[in-house]
């Protein structure tokens, strides 16, 4: 299947010839004929799977012929690097069209944005805070929008977006056509969805569950001891491009700093930063400058970058969805990726969240010196034997990269147990070290930290939830 299936303006056609998109994905075979006839769109899919052509190509198409000198087409999105990575996908994609985008959001100066939104621009993609703050002050109009996109409504909602996001809606026409995209859809936001869409399309993409592309796997660790685990495992695994989450800005300030004192090509996005110093990191990350970049959740739903080989969560994350988000960044475009983990005793509870939402059993992989073994058996509940695969169908935790790992012999039974089968526990012989990957020359300037990682292959202990 190829674009030429769709009635898309020449214009616009040409634009997605140039940037090399075909085959369309799934969600924009399903959603682009009805949108682009004008119909209202409820888009729901996971991150990485095109949702940002899926409303572009439509927006596009409807704005190509008409007037210009007016805002006519409004994306809404949660953060700046969002916004920022969907203004790149219409400047690409409409690069023939000779219409023009612009961002408004928070963080920088508002002279461009106020000239963009007195007519200097027909596209407009903006947080809403900032958005509001210019209407409020009598800068701009959305009395002439055509198109209303809201993408990552579900984030909005999570960061208390809502009440400015209703806002915004009523300033625009009701003639106007209303696009909604979602990774999840939480009760809340389908009162919004009946609000705001008239008789919409439904186009639901896999979007309770990660990609299948993308292999999961656990790592026990001792509190004290995860910066250690994650050098280890950033020097020891097949590790190109690496996105590494923590829980709150400070404590991606720390690590980001840490790392960089050990020679690590590494940058930082939390909300702290400067617009300015956030888009560098982002680039960077981008272009193979940094091989790491430590990020909060704030900031993962503006990651767009292909070559991410592997997400490793340094804290586990509050909520199944934001796992799903995050992970999310890594197997895109149905490339493959690996998802990391690091757990201690006191994430049993919101691991198997995890794993029961996701109905599937992600494998835990043990490194001997850092405190693993004390976690697991912190961990242990019945089961039974077996290997368990994720919805994709392939072995959950079977990390690409991770070749030289020994398979698990057998793992251990544990008796009667619930409704899935088990993983068996894998140890983890350190991989290919840096340096020999890295033709002598490693992350650091030299081989692994230790290897310290038990080879003979043995299956230990599978974790389990005793609760917090």
């Amino acid at each position: 299947m190829t674009f030429d299936r769709f009635p898309l303006h020449e214009r616009v056609r040409a634009g997605v010839d140039a940037a090399g998109y075909t085959p369309p994905t799934p969600i924009q075979s399903k959603a682009l004929t009805d949108a682009l006839a004008g119909r209202d769109v409820l888009g729901l899919a996971q991150t990485g799977t095109g949702k940002s052509a899926a409303f572009a190509l439509p927006l596009l198409h409807h704005l190509v012929d008409g007037p210009r000198g007016k805002t006519r087409a409004l994306i809404v999105a949660p953060t700046r690097e969002l916004a920022e990575q969907i203004h790149e996908e219409i400047k690409k994609l409409g690069r023939k069209t000779g219409l023009r985008s612009a961002t408004v959001y928070g963080g920088v100066g508002k002279k461009p944005q106020e000239k963009a939104l007195r007519g200097g621009a027909d596209i407009i993609v903006a947080c809403p805070g900032r958005l509001l703050d210019h209407l409020s002050s009598g800068v701009g109009s959305l009395a002439h929008v055509e198109v209303l996109v809201l993408d990552e409504a579900d984030h909005m909602f999570d960061m208390g977006f809502l009440p400015d996001v209703r806002r915004i809606v009523k300033q625009v026409p009701e003639s106007a056509q209303r696009l909604l995209f979602s990774a999840t859809m939480p009760k809340e936001l389908r009162h919004l969805a009946e609000e705001m869409l008239n008789d919409p399309l439904r186009v639901e993409i896999a979007h309770s569950a990660p990609a299948s592309t993308i292999d999961h796997a656990l790592y026990p660790v001792d509190p004290g001891m995860k910066q250690e685990l994650l050098e280890h495992l950033l020097d020891r695994t097949e590790v190109r491009s690496a996105l590494v989450f923590t829980r709150t800005k400070h404590r991606a300030k720390r690590l980001a700093q840490r790392l960089g004192r050990k020679g690590y090509q590494v940058a930082e996005l939390q909300g702290n930063l400067s617009q300015t110093r956030r888009q560098q990191a982002l680039d960077g990350f981008r272009s193979g400058k940094y091989d790491v970049l430590v990020a909060t959740d704030i900031a993962a739903r503006g990651i767009d970058v292909t070559r991410v080989s592997h997400v490793i969560n340094f804290d586990v994350p509050d909520s199944v969805e934001a796992y799903t988000h995050r992970i999310g960044r890594t197997g895109r475009a149905e490339r493959t990726g690996d998802a990391v983990t690091l757990i201690t005793g006191e994430d049993a509870r919101q691991v198997h969240a995890i794993e029961r939402t996701l109905s599937m059993r992600i494998q835990r992989i043990t490194v001997e010196g850092y405190g693993g073994d004390a976690v697991n058996r912190c961990e242990t509940r019945p089961g039974k034997r077996g290997g368990a695969r994720g919805k994709g169908g392939r072995p959950s935790g079977r990390g690409r990269g991770q070749e030289s790992r020994p398979q698990p012999k057998t793992a251990r039974p544990e008796g009667a147990a619930a409704a899935r089968p088990k993983d068996g526990e894998r140890s983890h012989d350190g991989g290919t070290p840096a340096h020999k990957r890295r033709g002598g020359r490693g992350r650091r300037g030299g081989s692994g930290r230790r290897s310290g990682a038990r080879r003979d292959g043995a299956a230990s202990r599978e974790g389990g939830a005793n609760g917090r």
